[in-house]
């Protein structure tokens, strides 16, 4: 089990998240949405060790939670300039040797040679994904991995998610495409001021997309009025 316990994160005098409790399954595939500020990606900053949190803990397996032991990608990815693809990758793969490069760039088709400046987004997107599924860590976090992808290469994701799981990963990916989490996920938590307001299993999926429909046609009906 991975188990966030009691997690309170201030910036400043603002409080961001507040005793959020949540619990993964090892080796399931979960989703996390809310809407724009809710919290998600200080939630996952705050998994990963990037931000301090005010109290609460964080659990793998009953013991603390380290870094080493997660691979994770964000939603805007850096890269120093003037390097290739090629040599951004050696980087990662020194932290692996048994990951094989070439083979995986097969079904990523990067031109590994060239400079990563001159790559499009969705081509960036791809590369950092490689370099994130290089470390081959037991915990995979994804924000927002579906940005820059085209149709194709979003197909192609979904399907290295479901075979990372089949090999025991535990993975947790935030979204704003329902359909790519329903397509995946054993499971869908909802944030929600400040908390995790609910979780939905894979046969309640249908209840959490009425609910969220239901709320945009409340916003809709408030455009009727406006726009008259």
């Amino acid at each position: 089990m991975l188990e966030i316990k009691e997690l309170t994160v201030r910036y400043g005098k603002k409080t961001i998240l507040e005793n959020l409790h949540l619990q993964l399954q090892v080796g399931h595939i979960h989703g996390l949405i809310g809407l724009n500020g809710s919290g998600k990606t200080t939630l996952l900053n705050a998994i990963y060790g990037m931000v301090s949190s005010q109290s609460g803990e964080i659990l793998y397996q009953n013991k603390p939670l380290h870094r080493q032991q997660i691979a994770f990608l964000p939603t805007q990815n850096f890269f120093f300039s003037r390097i290739t693809g090629e040599e951004y990758l050696k980087f990662f793969q020194s932290q692996n040797q048994t990951f094989d490069i070439t083979e995986w760039n097969k079904i990523f088709d990067l031109p590994l040679k060239n400079l990563i400046e001159n790559y499009s987004t969705g081509m960036k997107k791809k590369l950092a994904l490689l370099a994130v599924l290089s470390l081959q860590r037991p915990i995979l976090i994804l924000d927002e991995p579906s940005n820059g992808l085209d149709l194709e290469s979003n197909q192609i994701l979904k399907k290295i998610i479901l075979r990372l799981q089949e090999t025991g990963k535990t993975i947790l990916i935030t979204s704003h495409i329902l359909e790519m989490l329903h397509a995946v996920c054993h499971e869908i938590h909802h944030l929600h001021q400040q908390k995790i307001q609910s979780s939905y299993s894979q046969n309640e999926f249908a209840l959490l997309e009425n609910q969220i429909f239901e709320a945009r046609s409340k916003q809709s009906e408030q455009l009727k009025k406006l726009i008259s």
